[in-house]
């Protein structure tokens, strides 16, 4: 039997195709044409969609559907999602599989809106704008799951408000929905599972004077 675990990696598998968008009211319905992840999908197993983690509930060779409630419709950008669109996909790791970018849960925290794209050599760098309560989850050379795709944190900025880009190599452009993005989009964001946990260790220890600079002058890094 093999052992299959609700965690991803942030490696794109295929981009899929929204075939058709079905439901109303109490959440939606979503057909997703694919060919790879559906070689050995099965009713049940998990699939991050747009890096959402959600469950097939019927499968083809060429399609899935899945079922999308009401919170994941409110906290993701799911809910725009129409006939035509690209999502990323990607099947549940295997504890067997290699780790190619980080522990990814497809839990996303929140959306963040594309403010900026600029060309630079061989790669785009893309900005993200989000609310400044996710700004201490952020370093430069962090990870951070964006539409289910692993990436680097390649600047962090505070000048007007909180922002952060990352720098994409032409392979993650082409293989990925990044590559299509434009000012003004939105995009799921999961942050960095250790970072949340860190953060949330570190908080009730505020007062005591706790905090980054006396962990690094104890030789934590």
């Amino acid at each position: 039997m093999t052992l299959r675990v609700d965690m991803f990696s942030g490696i794109v598998e295929e981009v899929g195709t929204v075939l058709a968008v079905g439901g109303a009211g109490e959440g939606k319905r979503f057909r997703i044409g694919a060919s790879q992840v559906t070689s050995d999908l099965k009713t049940g197993d998990s699939v991050s969609v747009a890096g959402t983690c959600l469950t097939s509930v019927l499968q083809e060779k060429q399609w899935f559907e899945v079922e999308v409630g009401l919170e994941t419709l409110r906290k993701t950008k799911l809910g725009q999602l129409k006939q035509g669109d690209k999502v990323n996909l990607e099947r549940a790791l295997k504890l067997s599989d290699r780790l190619g970018g980080h522990l990814v849960s497809g839990h996303v925290d929140c959306l963040a809106k594309v403010v900026s794209i600029k060309k630079e050599g061989i790669t785009n760098i893309i900005t993200f704008a989000m609310d400044m309560l996710h700004r201490p989850y952020f370093i430069e050379k962090g990870s951070v799951a964006i539409d289910g795709v692993s990436l680097t944190v390649f600047a962090c900025n505070m000048d007007n408000g909180f922002t952060f880009s990352v720098m994409l190599i032409p392979h993650t452009l082409e293989v990925t929905t990044l590559g299509k993005l434009q000012v003004g989009d939105a995009v799921n964001i999961e942050i960095d599972l250790i970072a949340k946990y860190a953060a949330n260790w570190m908080q009730p220890h505020a007062k005591s004077g706790l905090d980054l600079a006396v962990l690094s002058e104890h030789g934590y890094t």
